[in-house]
């Protein structure tokens, strides 16, 4: 989104030195500074046009919001020193007569007086003298974010949001052990592989491994940004490692015992900031429930739940699911549930794992294939995971299913019997048929014009009993 300011600056030095800054800011679009109250108050006018310039400033609703706000700036800078018209009076008629614009007071005095005064005229913030980047770039993001939400409101326009939201998908395991970071690593990369901004954090605070598992040694973590109260764009960026897939990743600490420091009203405000600036963030939230990745779980649009399809792990998902719902974290039915190491001899099948937990459980189900991840998770490259692997189709189907990438890809290796390779890795070898003799036993080469020709299963394995077998090509297959 592109933010136009409009500066109201008496002061010439002051002047070049709010030019200055706000030439650095991203996505700015700031216009000449204006030199007192009449000047500004003219120029808001001439863009809204006649309907709005016309009208008294007695607090009046403006005439046609949808055409008036289109032109307007969504951020008006209002020097301290301007004038004829007292600064704190300046604010107060233009959030009068253009409320949707969004107003912040530069002043040296940044007192808790003046702040009170200031919000009470309309202020949406205030800056200190001398000027800093943070914080100016902080307080003009959040008046924009504001006003581009009062803009929805008025129908100035209607195909803006009133921030830029991403989805938040959170994986969380029922125990440890289930496979928690390679799902959500691998949700993570599917989704950066679709073209979208991807940030990874971690908020399994005393023991999170995805470091570990992407090959990242950083000195900043989720931590850093736990005491800070406005995270600025700069602030986060020198916190989010840019990891050479293209994801962001906020790791977790390396001292545990830190994880403390990262309240919910912290993890809230991490969580709002990365989905201001990336489309997807994966949360890898652990298996054990803190009150800052439960802040996250409640505030996610997918919270997923990992389960291994064995009695003791799909208990202690019920466990998970019966917490949340007495926290009134997470309802049962809004939680999606991943069976991981699924095999064809599993008993308990994902209809009772529905039942059982109450939610819903995800189509794709990913199989046991330890053999294929041991190689990336012992080098601690599991962004290297080869494209064949069936863990790694499994979980970018799933990324599909969620609505994280495209469409649901076709998993190696799903035809029929003839396109499977055997379990044991051996290639089957082509079947010649033949009749069978009605002897078990071959009494020297049959007659017929080819040598071999009674050769076939039955010739060699002696007669079938009981119906069809194994390598009947007319009955079912079976393999083992």
């Amino acid at each position: 989104m592109t933010i136009r300011i409009l500066p109201a600056v008496g002061d010439p030095d002051a002047a070049r030195a709010v030019a200055a800054l706000l030439g650095q800011l991203p996505d700015a679009e700031p216009a000449p500074a204006v030199a007192d109250s009449t000047a500004l108050l003219n120029a808001l006018a001439g863009a809204a046009g006649p309907s709005v310039a016309t009208q008294p400033p007695d607090g009046g609703a403006p005439a046609g919001p949808a055409a008036a706000v289109q032109a307007l700036p969504e951020v008006v800078l209002v020097h301290e020193r301007i004038g004829p018209v007292p600064a704190l009076e300046l604010i107060r008629e233009v959030a009068l007569r253009f409320p949707a614009v969004g107003v912040v007071l530069i002043t040296a005095d940044a007192g808790p007086a003046l702040f009170s005064a200031a919000m009470d005229a309309g202020a949406r913030g205030i800056v200190g003298l001398p000027l800093a980047y943070d914080e100016l770039a902080a307080r003009v993001q959040a008046a924009a974010q504001w006003a581009a939400g009062v803009r929805v409101h008025l129908g100035g326009n209607p195909d803006a949001q009133p921030a830029p939201t991403g989805t938040l998908v959170t994986v969380t395991g029922a125990k440890g052990g289930v496979g928690t970071t390679v799902t959500a690593v691998q949700l993570a990369l599917a989704a950066r592989a679709a073209g979208r901004r991807v940030a990874l954090v971690d908020l399994d605070l005393q023991s999170g491994d995805i470091g570990s598992y992407l090959d990242v040694q950083f000195r900043r973590s989720v931590v850093d940004l736990a005491g800070i109260q406005d995270l600025s764009a700069r602030v986060l960026q020198d916190a989010v490692h840019a990891h050479h897939t293209g994801l962001g990743l906020l790791l977790a600490p390396e001292e545990g015992e830190r994880g403390e420091e990262v309240d919910d009203r912290a993890a809230r405000q991490i969580v709002t900031a990365l989905r201001s600036r990336y489309d997807v963030v994966v949360a890898d939230c652990g298996s054990q429930m803190q009150s800052a990745n439960a802040a996250a779980v409640e505030l996610a649009d997918v919270a997923l739940l990992v389960t291994t399809p064995d009695v003791v792990c799909v208990r202690a998902a019920k466990r998970q699911v019966r917490l949340w719902d007495r926290l009134r974290i997470r309802k049962a039915e809004d939680t999606t549930t991943v069976v991981n190491r699924f095999t064809r001899h599993t008993e308990i099948q994902p209809s009772l794992v529905a039942k059982a937990t109450g939610t819903q459980v995800a189509r794709t189900l990913v199989p046991a294939a330890f053999k294929e991840l041991q190689p990336c998770v012992d080098a601690g490259r599991m962004q290297d995971l080869d494209a064949r692997s069936t863990v790694r189709a499994a979980l970018w189907e799933l990324a599909g299913e969620l609505g994280l990438a495209g469409a649901p890809a076709v998993r190696p290796g799903r035809g029929g019997h003839r396109t499977r390779p055997m379990l044991t890795g051996r290639k089957r070898k082509a079947l010649t048929t033949g009749a069978a003799p009605a002897s078990g036993t071959l009494q020297g080469p049959p007659p017929g014009p080819a040598p071999g020709a009674g050769t076939g299963p039955a010739g060699r394995f002696g007669p079938r009993t009981g119906g069809p077998g194994p390598y009947d090509q007319a009955g079912p297959y079976e393999e083992g």
